[in-house]
C-alpha cells in the first residue's frame, strides 16, 4: 500500500511539470494579419516599410527572443467588400492583431470582425474622425485623426482671415467625415460658411470639370481638397486648364497631397509645375540619427530594385505600427500569457454553415494584447510612440509645405500646443508660452500667381456672372431712385452715393440693376429685403430703412443718409403764449442788447461827472442816475441831459442804433403775433395713439408695420398714400372730410416733400432713429467695404455734394428746417450797427482820457513850476501815487479845476487837489 501511494505521488508530480513546460514554453512564431491596398500610393511604401520592420524584430535578439513574427498580408483592393473578405481569410489563420487598413471605409468593415472576434486592429492610414474608440474599442490608431488635422487646417484659414471656403473631397466615409470636422472647426473660429463639393470615389476628368464649374458660381476662392492620394494631381491639373491656378485662388489640400508628392521620383517632380502655389499639410516627424539610418537604407533597398516608391510619413507610420504590435506582443508573452482561440457560442449556433463561420475563432487574450498596445512606449521613427485617451498616437503636430517653382518648402508648423511657428514643435517644449500666448507666425508663401501677398480670397462677382441688384421701382419721390422715362437707366440720389462708393471699393464689382416693381406704385421695401436673403438678389440698393426685423435676414451697409419717423401735419393760427416778447429776438441778441445798456451807462457817467451835477454825488445815487439814464433812452423818458460834447457824440449814435432796434423788434412782434405758425391739435405721437384720427402713411415703407406692431395702432385708421400729391390732398381735406389727420414717413421723404409747401409742418422731433443703406446677402465682405467706402465719401465731403446736387437746388430742406424759430432777428443782422457804435463810443472815451492826461500834466508843471520848495508837495513820487493824484484830478468838477489852475498863478502856495476833494464828492 505505501509503495502504491508513492506510486501515485511521483505521477501527479509528472503531471503537473509537464504540464507547466507545456504552458511557459514561447511560441515559434506568431502570426499578424497586414490588410491593405498593395497598388496604392501609401501601400507600396507600407508595403516595404512593414516588411523591413518585421525583418528588423525578427533579428533583433532583444524582443520576442525566441519567436517569431510573421506578417500575413491580404491586398484589399481599394474596395470594402473585398477588403473585408480578405480580413476573413486572413483571421481564420489565427492572427494574434491587424496592420491597417489604409482606408477608412474598409477600417469600418474590419473594425466591426475586430470587435467580434477581439483581435486589436492597428491602423497607421485610416484617419476618419468617426473611429471612435467607443465605438470600435478594438481600433487603434497610429497616425492622428482628421479631427487633429482639420483643426490645423482650421487655424490656417483664420490666420489669414478667410471667412468662406470651398470643400472639393471624395464622397466616402473619409471625406464626408473629414470635412465635417473641418466645419466644425471653421464654426469654433467664427467662420461663416464651407461649400461643400463632393466627388464620387472613382471620380473622372468629368467629375472633377463639372465640380470646378460648379465653384466657379460662388464667391469664395479659398478651395480646400480632401481626397484619397492621386499620383495624377488630376484636380490641379485640370484647374489649371480652367485657369483657377491664377492670383485669385487659394488652393490648400490635406497630408494626402504630401504623401503624394514625397513618394514621386525626382524624375517625376516635374508634375509639380500644376501644384504652383499650393499650400499643404505634412504630418511632422522630429528628425532622428534613427530616422536618417533608415532612409539611408531605403535609398539603398532602391538601388537593389526592391522599391520603386520614395518614403513618406505613412511608410514611417507602418514602420513604427509593426513595432508597436511587436513590443505588445513581447510583453503579452514575458507577462507568462498563452496565444488561444476558442469558439465562438453565436457563429457556432448560426444556420449559415455555407460562409464556414464556425473556422471563426475568438482570440482570447485580445483584450489584453490590445492593453499592451496603448500602453506601448517606445522611440521609433516617427518620434516618441504613445498613445492617448482616444487611442490615437500622440503626434508633434504638422509642416505646413508650399509648393514653389516645382520645389516644396516647409514654410512653418503646427502644433495644437504652440499654434503656428517656424520653429519645430519639439524645440518649443520648454517653453512656457501657450498657443493663445506665442506669437503666431509663418514663413513667406508664394501663391498661386507667384505673389507672395495673400490673396483676397473671393470674389463678389466676375464679367461672367455680374452681381445682380434689386433696385425699387419708384412712383413717388423718384428723385431718390428709379426709371428714366424712354429708357432703361436707372438714376437717382440713391444711385449716384452707390456708383461714388464703388470707386472706393479696392477691387472691381461687375454689376446689373433689375427693377423691383410694376412702376405703378412703390413696391414694398420689405419683400425687396427678403428677395435679397433668398438669393433672388445679391444686393439691393434704394432709400432702404435699417430696420430691425430686416438686419436678421441681411446685412446693411453702413447708413449714408440718417433719417427717422416724423408726423406731417396742416399749419394753424394759434395763441402766443405768455413768453412771447422774448422770441422776436435770439439769445445773443438779447445779451448783446443787454450789455450795450450797461456800457452806455458807464461811459455816459465818466464823460458827464466832470461837468454835469446830476451825474455827482454819493456813490449810490451815481449807480441810480447812471442806469436809469442808459435804460431811460430806451423810452426816451430820461429827465438828465448830456452836458459834454462827447457825451452827446455817444447819445446820438446809441439812440440811433435803439432806433433800429425797436423798429425791428416791433415788426418781428407783429409779425409773430399775426402770421401763420406751426402748431397742431397733434402735438406728438402720444397724441396720435391717444386719439382715433385716421394716419396716413406711405405705400411700400416700413412705417405701417411698425404704427401697427410697434405703437398698437389698429391698422383700420391708418390710410395708404401713394404720392406727394395724395399727402397734400389727404391733410387739405382732414379726419372729417376723408382725409388724415397727419402723416407719418421718413424725414427724407417729408423734408423733399415739404420743401414745395408751406401750409403744413412736421410736429415735434423724429420719434425712430434709422438711417438708409444698402442691403447684402448674409455675411457678405462686400457689405464691410461698401460701408468703408461710404465712411470715404463722407470724410471727402462727396456725400454732401450727391445731396445737394439732387435736394438743394432750392435750398436745403434740412438747412430750411434746421431753424427752430425762423422768424427771429439774430445778431449777424445788426453786428455792423454794433460795430460801429462801439468804434465812436470806444474813440469818445479815448478823447476823454487823453484830455484829462494832457490836462492833469498841464497842471503838474504848474504845480512844480509855481509852487516854492519848501511846499508840502514833492518833486518826486512813487508810480501808485501819481495814479492816486491822478484819479482824485478827474473826479474833480471842471470848475474846481479851472479855479485850482487860477490860484496855482496867483498863491505862491497853491491848495493841492486832494485838499478840495471831501467838499466836492
Amino acid at each position: 500500500m505505501k509503495n502504491l501511494g508513492f506510486s501515485w505521488f511521483f505521477c501527479l508530480m509528472i503531471w503537473v511539470t509537464l504540464n507547466c513546460l507545456v504552458g511557459c514554453q514561447k511560441p515559434g512564431a506568431v502570426h499578424v494579419g497586414a490588410v491593405f491596398t498593395f497598388d496604392s500610393v501609401i501601400g507600396r511604401v507600407a508595403k516595404a516599410a512593414m516588411k523591413a520592420a518585421i525583418s528588423d524584430i525578427n533579428a533583433t535578439p532583444t524582443i520576442l527572443n525566441g519567436t517569431r513574427l510573421n506578417l500575413i498580408e491580404a491586398d484589399a483592393n481599394c474596395n470594402a467588400f473585398l477588403g473585408s473578405i480578405e480580413a476573413y481569410q486572413v483571421i481564420e489563420k489565427e492572427v494574434v492583431a491587424f496592420i491597417g487598413p489604409q482606408s477608412s471605409s474598409i477600417a469600418h468593415m474590419i473594425s466591426e470582425i475586430a470587435n467580434g472576434l477581439q483581435v486589436p486592429l492597428v491602423s497607421y492610414a485610416a484617419t476618419d474622425p468617426s473611429l471612435s474608440a467607443k465605438q470600435f474599442p478594438f481600433f487603434v490608431r497610429t497616425v492622428q485623426s482628421d479631427s487633429y488635422q482639420m483643426n490645423a487646417m482650421a487655424s490656417l484659414v483664420d490666420f489669414y482671415g478667410w471667412k468662406e471656403v470651398i470643400a472639393i473631397y471624395v464622397d466616402n466615409d473619409y471625406g464626408r467625415n473629414g470635412i465635417s470636422a473641418l466645419n466644425d472647426e471653421l464654426n469654433r473660429r467664427m467662420a461663416n460658411a464651407v461649400y461643400k463639393l463632393p466627388l464620387p470615389v472613382r471620380f473622372t476628368q468629368h467629375d472633377i470639370v463639372a465640380v470646378l464649374n460648379q465653384s466657379r458660381l460662388l464667391g469664395p476662392r479659398v478651395y480646400i481638397v480632401h481626397v484619397d492620394p492621386d499620383p495624377g494631381l488630376r484636380i490641379f491639373a485640370t484647374a489649371e486648364k480652367l485657369q483657377m491656378m491664377s492670383s485669385n485662388y487659394v488652393w490648400f489640400a490635406t497630408d494626402w497631397l504630401s504623401a503624394t508628392i514625397d513618394s514621386f521620383a525626382s524624375m517625376n517632380r516635374t508634375a509639380l509645375s500644376v501644384l504652383q502655389g499650393v499650400v499643404g499639410l505634412r504630418q511632422h516627424i522630429p528628425e532622428s540619427n534613427q530616422m536618417k539610418d533608415f532612409i539611408s537604407r531605403w535609398r539603398k533597398m532602391q538601388q537593389q530594385g526592391l522599391v520603386k516608391s520614395e518614403l513618406n510619413t505613412y511608410g514611417l507610420c507602418a514602420y513604427d505600427t509593426v513595432w508597436t504590435v511587436a513590443h505588445s506582443i513581447d510583453k503579452f508573452i514575458n507577462d507568462g500569457n498563452n496565444f488561444t482561440f476558442s469558439l465562438s457560442v453565436k457563429l457556432n449556433d448560426s444556420k449559415t454553415t455555407q460562409m464556414h463561420l464556425e473556422k471563426l475563432k475568438v482570440f482570447d487574450g485580445g483584450a489584453i494584447l490590445l492593453d499592451n498596445i496603448l500602453n506601448t512606449s517606445f522611440s521609433g521613427l516617427t518620434g516618441p510612440v504613445r498613445f492617448n485617451s482616444d487611442r490615437n498616437i500622440i503626434t508633434s503636430g504638422y509642416d505646413v509645405i508650399n509648393i514653389d517653382k516645382m520645389a516644396v518648402h516647409i514654410v512653418g508648423f503646427w502644433s495644437n500646443t504652440f499654434g503656428f511657428s517656424v520653429s519645430p514643435p519639439e524645440t518649443l517644449q520648454g517653453t512656457k508660452n501657450r498657443h493663445s500666448e506665442i506669437e503666431q507666425k509663418l514663413g513667406k508663401v508664394a501663391w498661386p500667381g507667384g505673389k507672395t501677398k495673400a490673396p483676397r480670397g473671393w470674389v463678389i462677382a466676375d464679367d461672367e456672372h455680374p452681381l445682380r441688384i434689386g433696385v425699387p421701382y419708384r412712383a413717388s419721390f423718384v428723385d431718390f431712385v428709379t426709371k428714366l422715362n424712354g429708357s432703361h437707366k436707372i438714376a437717382g440720389y440713391c444711385i449716384d452715393v452707390f456708383t461714388e462708393a464703388l470707386k472706393f471699393v479696392p477691387y472691381n464689382v461687375p454689376y446689373k440693376f433689375e427693377l423691383f416693381g410694376d412702376g405703378q406704385s412703390n413696391p414694398n421695401y420689405g419683400q425687396l429685403v427678403q428677395r435679397v436673403a433668398d438669393d433672388v438678389f445679391d444686393a439691393a440698393v434704394g432709400d432702404i430703412a435699417i430696420v430691425k426685423n430686416r438686419t436678421k435676414v441681411v446685412d446693411f451697409s453702413q447708413p449714408y443718409i440718417t433719417t427717422g419717423l416724423v408726423i406731417v401735419a396742416p399749419i394753424h393760427n394759434t395763441k402766443s403764449s405768455a413768453w412771447v416778447f422774448l422770441k422776436p429776438f435770439t439769445a445773443d441778441m438779447w445779451c448783446m442788447t443787454a450789455g450795450g445798456f450797461f456800457i452806455i451807462a458807464f461811459v455816459i457817467w465818466i464823460l458827464e461827472h466832470r461837468v454835469n451835477d446830476a451825474f455827482r454825488g454819493p456813490p449810490r445815487r451815481q449807480l441810480v442816475t447812471m442806469f436809469m439814464f442808459s435804460f431811460s433812452t430806451l423810452f426816451k423818458t430820461n429827465q438828465e441831459v448830456t452836458v459834454s460834447t462827447l457825451g452827446r457824440l455817444v447819445m446820438v449814435v446809441w439812440l440811433f442804433l435803439l432806433m433800429v432796434i425797436t423798429s425791428s423788434y416791433t415788426a418781428n412782434l407783429t409779425s409773430i403775433l399775426t402770421v401763420q405758425q406751426l402748431s397742431s391739435p397733434i402735438t406728438g405721437v402720444e397724441s396720435l395713439i391717444g386719439n382715433s384720427w385716421p394716419i396716413g402713411y406711405q405705400v411700400g415703407s416700413f412705417a405701417h408695420g411698425y404704427l401697427s406692431d410697434n405703437l398698437n395702432i389698429q391698422r383700420s385708421r391708418l390710410v395708404k398714400l401713394h404720392s406727394p400729391e395724395e399727402y397734400e390732398t389727404a391733410l387739405r381735406l382732414g379726419p372729417d372730410n376723408g382725409g388724415v389727420a397727419a402723416i407719418v414717413d421718413e424725414l427724407s421723404y417729408v423734408e423733399l416733400f415739404l420743401s414745395k409747401r408751406t401750409d403744413f409742418g412736421i410736429i415735434g422731433q423724429p420719434f425712430t432713429k434709422s438711417g438708409w443703406g444698402f442691403a447684402f446677402q448674409r455675411d457678405s465682405p462686400l457689405a464691410v467695404d461698401m460701408s468703408t467706402a461710404i465712411l470715404k465719401l463722407s470724410e471727402t465731403g462727396k456725400l454732401q455734394e450727391i445731396h445737394a446736387k439732387w435736394f438743394c437746388k432750392m435750398g436745403c430742406p434740412g438747412e430750411r428746417r434746421g431753424k427752430s424759430e425762423p422768424n427771429q432777428l439774430h445778431l449777424v443782422s445788426f453786428w455792423g450797427l454794433y460795430l460801429l457804435c462801439g468804434l465812436i463810443t470806444l474813440v469818445a472815451l479815448l478823447i476823454f482820457i487823453l484830455r484829462m492826461v494832457r490836462q492833469y500834466a498841464r497842471y503838474r508843471r504848474r504845480q512844480m513850476k509855481l509852487c516854492r520848495p519848501s511846499s508840502s508837495v514833492q518833486t518826486t513820487t512813487r508810480c501808485s501815487q501819481v495814479l492816486f493824484n491822478f484819479f482824485d484830478f478827474i473826479d474833480e468838477k471842471e470848475e474846481a479845476i479851472k479855479k485850482m489852475f487860477m490860484q496855482c498863478e496867483v498863491n505862491p502856495v497853491p491848495e493841492t487837489p486832494t485838499s478840495t476833494t471831501s467838499t466836492a464828492t
